[in-house]
């Protein structure tokens, strides 16, 4: 597909072919919410934990004599059913994770790459590059690009090269809803929270030739 390129103040500085192979699949959203659960999983620390009976900090001896005192039998005070006792079936330390084919994970980056080019939310960039560290002049550019809505909010992905603008990043780091990241940092879950993704022309190719 035919797809036109802007610089950041919007005016158009060329075109080129977006490969149907990658952004004009079909989209599965069974397969986006396999991706982005498994994404989600893997952030996950896992260091969740309870104290059970035997780490809580007390003593040992048995409240009082198992028979005569009228009372439910009781061996401890650390039992799960007293004030500050262990915690019965809590959560422990372990990993989220999970495992996911390299297949369905590449398929899951077509299907977003595809959502956002078919709702006209794609936007292809020449450069993401900033002459001096300016969040103001930046929020101008996308204001210009129509990045920002009536409300003055914005919600978008920066998708650059290899190596980022390092004013283009410090300009952008202090405006709400926008994420900025390198071609190989791109992925499903970021593509798809945010709601336009713009791509300079080298992340588009760089997206081409791992996806294809």
């Amino acid at each position: 597909m035919k797809h036109d390129i802007v610089n950041l103040d919007n005016q158009n500085v060329g075109s080129m072919d977006l490969a149907d192979s990658v952004f004009g699949v079909e989209v599965r959203e069974d397969i986006l919410s396999r991706v982005v659960n498994w994404q989600l999983a893997n952030r996950r620390a896992g260091t969740h934990k309870t104290k059970t009976i035997s780490e809580v900090s007390g003593t040992t001896k048995k409240p009082y004599k198992q028979k005569g005192t009228g009372n439910a039998r009781q061996g401890s005070l650390r039992a799960t059913q007293f004030r500050g006792g262990g915690i019965c079936f809590g959560p422990v330390v372990r990993s989220h994770a999970q495992d996911l084919p390299k297949k369905i994970r590449r398929m899951g980056m077509r299907c977003a790459l595809s959502v956002k080019a078919k709702e006209g939310k794609l936007v292809v960039v020449d450069a993401l590059k900033m002459p001096e560290v300016k969040t103001k002049d930046l929020l101008s550019k996308m204001d210009k690009m129509g990045l920002i809505n009536e409300k003055g909010l914005t919600s978008a992905l920066f998708i650059g090269g290899a190596e980022l603008d390092n004013n283009f990043s410090l300009s952008a780091r202090n405006i709400v809803g926008i994420d900025v990241l390198p071609a190989q940092g791109a992925n499903v879950y970021d593509i798809l929270r945010r709601d336009t993704l713009v791509l300079t022309k080298e992340a588009a190719e760089n997206l081409e030739a791992r996806l294809k």
